[in-house]
């Protein structure tokens, strides 16, 4: 503790010595109809961490910036359209700004994208960014759960509390997760390994659905989520929040405290602490689904300065979670769920899961998991002389995810933490500096180089995946360059990754031993060593022949590397289902992705369609045998669902088309269709002709009302009513019984909100009301793993179910100090 925190007063220290004054940005914002000046307007230099808030008159002021520099400038304001500027802070002219009612978004700025920030619709990449505003109007169980409604993003589940991202059919190792623009790492590989990210951190998050190897390497060859905190505070405010959060499916209730402030001196930082818990949830064919409970404590923030030379900050999180992993075990004469009583293995003996067994909050038993993501970073961004910036971000990453027996020696359903059957210690440093280049003919240029170094090591009795180290790292280098009407811009990126895994023997006990040691030795893993490169690259163009219509194309390669189970896995572990075979001779999977799109805002209606062709070659998925030996094809009865990752070449293909019918500004029917097809190439028989566990087609009607001020005390208001159409998914890989087929089932959702203010004007807090499955609709959706658990002889159903009818109420009250 002592050395740590002599290293953030040497970091601090040093960060101060940089101290000096730079120009002053000002400028004013107004209503585009009535030039009326806007109050509490956020203005944002996206790249230099800086921001202001619009004083009564509509006046900003942004102190400290860099000598010289153009950046650019986004302002954002409820009921308004996001609006951008590019500044030059050398030439420290006034702004003024008019902003336009928000019948679109596509102004909004978009971190991830290829050279510093970027407007959406400048970015050939097709990408999706949701608000915080978004973010609290959805009655959401995690991170994930509130962005599966964009249209091209789902998600696979295991239970409300276990959600993976799946981009255009793509997840897992596909899909990289970032926190801030840094790589977070855990056991990808893992169907039990949820987002680890706290849902109430996000401010905003941002979505590329496409390959992003470019810029972030090996895993990025489905595209990205980027989950990014509020905006920084304005300077001289000292600012705070209190959420909180119920719903009725699972009786959740989830509590997050802000703290944070921005001194004039550049000191500034940000702090929260959140929490959850959550009991069974429900559904109209299992009623309370046993083991389903979950909570959670997080705590995150930073500390650092700002100054003319640009900003240092000291990242934490810390992401703790405990849930019940869901088997789905049936009595099999009542359909009731079986808990464990007694024994293990072959003496296991299991009764009927009791009214305290599914009711309350204190009722996690096991089969349990307990996970824990530690993170601690240095962001830097210094503005050079000549115009240009560097940005140097180092992170340390301790992932933690271990899995929980019954006690021998306990009561019924309790387990003991130091005794974990799963422990899995992962420790990764990762690193990323990029140089932009000073704007030169228009030509806006960034050299970069990342990777990371990472260690798993098993301190659990049982073993799944072998003990691994990784290597890998990239130099790449993209641009772009805006002519007229025309924005173009791509890259190249060099990549090399190396995977080591340790060959692990045990005895009957089973303990593991140093080396084979004759007959009374099984080898658990063969020692292996792997090695992938990778030239990745993007192409693409952005043509905005007026205001409200763009047109935009891109083709990009990706690559990924298998991952550390599809390389050398071997076991089972509670609620996956089934156990997984390995294959270390696998090769890396390579991707070349065509997109191409068309949007019109005008204003009554606007449009968009977005088309995707993407090729993958060596595509890894897992298929069903009968045997661990991997030597037959044909199902048995056995209690093991046993599964080999293989390969094949793969097709996927589609889009999702969107229209929006503003007849009023305040009024919007919204509407969004999204499909995937994934076939294999050369697929030698019929039912081998799909790919596994591909979302199905999706409709979503949504009529919306967003009125930005209702009275004197009732603020912005919003209420929403949409229909959610998912389609019959019956384009399965059936071979080997592999997967199954899904029927198709429409749920009715609403919402409404409002923000109350006091006799003068100002918010004191933010009311939102949403409902989930109003009518309580018995489905499951086609990524759910729990589809696959045990036959209910009560109700002649297979599997688990999805959550039931759920109503969530949140309120949101802002808090600001002297």
């Amino acid at each position: 503790m002592s050395r740590t925190l002599l290293t953030l007063s040497v970091w601090l220290g040093a960060a101060g010595a940089f101290a000096q004054t730079g120009p002053t940005l000002t400028g004013r914002i107004l209503d585009q109809s009535t030039q009326q000046p806007i109050p509490g307007a956020t203005v944002l230099l996206p790249d230099l961490q800086q921001a202001a808030v619009t004083a009564p008159d509509g006046t900003f002021q942004l102190t400290n910036l860099p000598p010289k520099g153009r950046f650019l400038l986004e302002i954002r304001s409820l009921g308004y359209r996001t609006t951008t500027r590019s500044v030059d802070t050398e030439a420290n002219a006034p702004v003024e700004v008019s902003l336009g009612t928000a019948a679109t978004e596509l102004g909004q700025v978009v971190v991830t994208g290829v050279s510093g920030s970027t407007e959406a619709r400048r970015s050939p990449l097709p990408t999706a960014v949701v608000e915080r505003r978004y973010l609290n109007t959805q009655a959401a169980t995690n991170a994930v759960d509130a962005l599966a409604r964009i249209p091209g993003v789902t998600q696979l589940t295991a239970g409300p509390a276990i959600s993976k991202a799946v981009i255009r059919g793509l997840t897992g190792s596909r899909v990289i997760q970032l926190n801030n623009g840094a790589r977070q790492e855990g056991q990808k590989w893992d169907d039990l390994q949820g987002v680890e990210t706290d849902e109430y951190s996000v401010g905003r998050a941002e979505i590329v659905k496409g390959p992003s190897s470019l810029l972030y390497g090996s895993d990025g060859l489905g595209g990205v989520v980027n989950f990014l905190t509020p905006p920084p505070v304005a300077v001289g405010r000292t600012v705070g929040s209190v959420t909180t959060n119920y719903q009725s499916n699972n009786h959740l209730i989830g509590t997050s405290l802000t703290y944070g402030g921005n001194r004039a001196s550049g000191f500034n930082w940000m702090s929260r602490l959140s929490g959850k818990v959550a009991g069974n949830y429900d559904n109209r064919y299992d009623g309370k689904v046993l083991n389903s409970g979950y909570r959670e404590v997080n705590v995150n923030g930073y500390v650092g300065v700002n100054k003319s030379w640009g900003y240092s900050h000291l990242t934490v999180t810390t992401f703790n979670q405990q849930l019940g992993i869901i088997e789905g075990v049936r009595d099999q004469r009542t359909g009731q769920f079986l808990t464990r009583l007694s024994g293990e293995g072959a003496s296991l003996v299991r009764g009927v899961a009791t009214d305290a067994d599914l009711r309350g909050y204190d009722n996690i038993a096991a089969p349990s998991q307990l996970v824990e993501h530690h993170r601690i970073g240095l962001d830097n961004s210094f503005v050079l002389g000549n115009g240009g910036r560097l940005a140097v971000n180092v992170g340390w990453q301790l992932n933690q995810r271990r899995e929980f027996e019954e006690s021998e020696e306990g009561k019924p359903g309790e387990f003991e933490l130091e005794e974990s059957a799963l422990y899995f210690h992962l420790r990764t440093l990762d690193y990323t500096v990029r140089y932009y280049l000073p704007e030169k003919n228009g030509w806006n240029t960034t050299l970069g180089i990342s990777g990371m170094q990472q260690h798993n090591t098993n301190l659990g009795e049982e073993f799944l995946i072998p003990e691994y180290s990784l290597l890998d790292g990239g130099l790449y280098a993209v641009t772009r360059k805006t002519i007229g009407k025309l924005d173009v811009s791509g890259g190249l990126r060099l990549d090399s990754r190396h995977i080591n895994g340790d060959a692990l023997y045990l005895d009957r006990q089973p303990k593991p031993r140093p080396a084979a040691a004759g007959a009374n030795t099984d080898q658990k893993f063969a020692g292996f060593s792997s090695s992938y490169g990778n030239l990745a690259g993007s192409l693409g163009a952005a043509f905005n022949l007026t205001e409200q219509l763009v047109f935009k194309a891109n083709i990009a390669r990706g690559f990924r590397s298998p991952n550390i189970a599809e390389l050398a896995s071997n076991g089972r572990h509670e609620g996956t289902t089934r156990y997984e075979l390995g294959d270390n001779t696998l090769k890396a999977e390579t991707n070349l992705q065509l997109d191409a799109g068309v949007s019109y805002a005008g204003s009554v209606v606007s449009v968009g369609l977005d088309a995707f062709l993407n090729n993958i070659n060596h595509y890894i998925f897992a298929r069903r045998l009968s045997n661990r030996a991997g030597t037959a094809d044909s199902t048995n009865a056995a209690q093991d669902q046993i599964f080999k990752y293989v390969q094949t070449d793969a097709r996927l293909y589609g889009g999702e088309a969107t229209l929006d019918v503003h007849p009023l500004s305040w009024l919007h029917l919204e509407n969004s269709f999204s499909l995937v097809r994934a076939e294999q190439q050369n697929a030698p028989a019929a039912n081998q002709q799909y790919l596994p566990f591909i979302p199905a087609d999706r409709l979503q009607s949504v009529l919306v009302v967003n009125l930005p001020k209702v009275g004197a005390r009732l603020g912005t208001f919003y209420a929403r009513a949409g229909i959610e159409h998912t389609f019959k998914q019956n384009r399965i890989f059936s071979a080997f019984d592999t997967e199954t087929a899904t029927p198709s089932y429409t749920l009715v959702n609403a919402g409404l909100g409002a923000d109350i203010l006091s006799p003068t004007g100002v918010a004191l807090f933010s009311l939102y009301l949403a409902g989930n499955n109003l009518f309580d609709v018995g489905y499951q959706s086609h990524l759910s793993r729990l589809k696959y658990t045990d036959y209910n002889v009560a109700n002649g159903r297979r599997g688990v179910f999805n959550q039931g009818r759920n109503v969530s109420v949140r309120l949101v009250v802002p808090l600001s100090f002297k």
